[in-house]
């Protein structure tokens, strides 16, 4: 009577009735064994084994428990760029690191502006959410909220009945953008994507308003009052927006804007990973850096000091383990995380 590849799964009920024990005793086998009999058990066990019964669905234990002991990251980025980008590495730590001191698992729910994406939410088993790098008409938002579960953005959009934590963007891309642009007579921007499509595209100043990612709308929004402060007009300033954070894809931007015929003297990328990719264009073309191009990143990763690259310092680590605690019922506020800018020997005025 063993059970076959797709067989109606059996059921505790059945288990019991063969065991010949009550279903409360077959329950408690697998979810309080210290209330059952050595003798008890082995029956049991011998019955599951013979129906092929694995045990109790995890969703029936967690409903019992009245917790699923996990937490969900709604990321709004291919899943590899959480194992593969530095900042990433980063920001997970830090959620692992409060989800391991409380005995909690971690779920990443990639989503893809597909229509299963708010189904994937919906049907996620866990006991709250950090959601992390959406755009402002992203609909998982609204499939969260739906959960009702305690649920946190990063970074993202303000929504009515979710809490925030970031840093002050726009700040520090003014403070930063002073760095990169002092003395500059052409600046440009090495842009993250502005909408949930992550096209690429070179133009000229950006409107903010299509800008539909919060983090990327208020860096642009900072990087535009320092171009304006050194007298250039944002509808002049030269914005390469790629797809993704990544060296190469930087790199072969920077040497496009590099080698065209109006080449910029001042990059102000917006992750240290985009910058270290203008560093190597530049480098390749014999560009000294900061006197032909002044380049500057954001996260301060452990490569940056070693590139000598002026960024923003920001610990996203802490930043995580912050949206952990309040996602697993810690104070339910709104934080401004620190930041602060670290000048280093690539651009100009230090």
């Amino acid at each position: 009577m063993a059970g076959t590849l797709g067989a109606k799964r059996a059921t505790l009920a059945q288990v019991a009735e063969l065991a010949g024990v009550s279903v409360m005793t077959a329950s408690y086998t697998y979810n309080r064994p210290e209330r059952v009999s050595e003798q008890a058990r082995g029956k049991v066990l011998a019955a599951a084994a013979e129906l092929g019964y694995a045990g109790p669905h995890p969703s029936a234990r967690s409903l019992r428990r009245g917790s699923t002991l996990a937490l969900g990251v709604v990321l709004g980025e291919h899943l590899t760029y959480a194992f593969d980008d530095p900042a990433a590495v980063a920001f997970m730590a830090g959620i692992a690191e409060v989800c391991a001191e409380r005995g909690f698992g971690m779920t990443i729910l990639p989503i893809t502006g597909a229509v299963e994406d708010a189904d994937r939410i919906a049907d996620a088993a866990v006991d709250g959410f950090v959601v992390w790098t959406t755009t402002d008409d992203d609909p998982t938002l609204a499939a969260v909220l739906a959960t009702r579960r305690p649920a946190v953005i990063h970074g993202g959009s303000r929504v009515e009945g979710l809490v925030r934590v970031s840093i002050d963007n726009r700040a520090a891309a003014r403070a930063v953008g002073d760095l990169a642009f002092a003395g500059s007579r052409r600046p440009a921007v090495v842009s993250q994507p502005v909408s949930r499509d992550r096209a690429g595209t070179i133009t000229r100043g950006v409107d903010l308003a299509d800008a539909l990612f919060p983090v990327t709308r208020d860096r642009l929004a900072g990087y535009r009052e320092a171009a304006e402060e050194t007298g250039t007009d944002w509808a002049d300033v030269v914005v390469a927006v790629c797809a993704r954070n990544d060296v190469a894809e930087a790199e072969r931007v920077a040497t496009a804007l590099l080698t065209s015929a109006e080449p910029p003297d001042a990059i102000a990328a917006m992750s240290d990973q985009q910058a270290l990719g203008v560093l190597r264009a530049a480098g390749a073309l014999g560009l000294t850096v900061p006197g032909d191009l002044a380049v500057t990143g954001w996260d301060d990763v452990p490569a940056a000091a070693q590139a000598g690259l002026t960024t923003v310092h920001q610990s996203l680590r802490d930043q995580g383990a912050t949206c952990a605690r309040i996602a697993l019922g810690g104070r339910h506020r709104s934080r401004s995380a620190p930041w602060s800018v670290v000048a280093r020997s690539s651009t100009r005025r230090t």
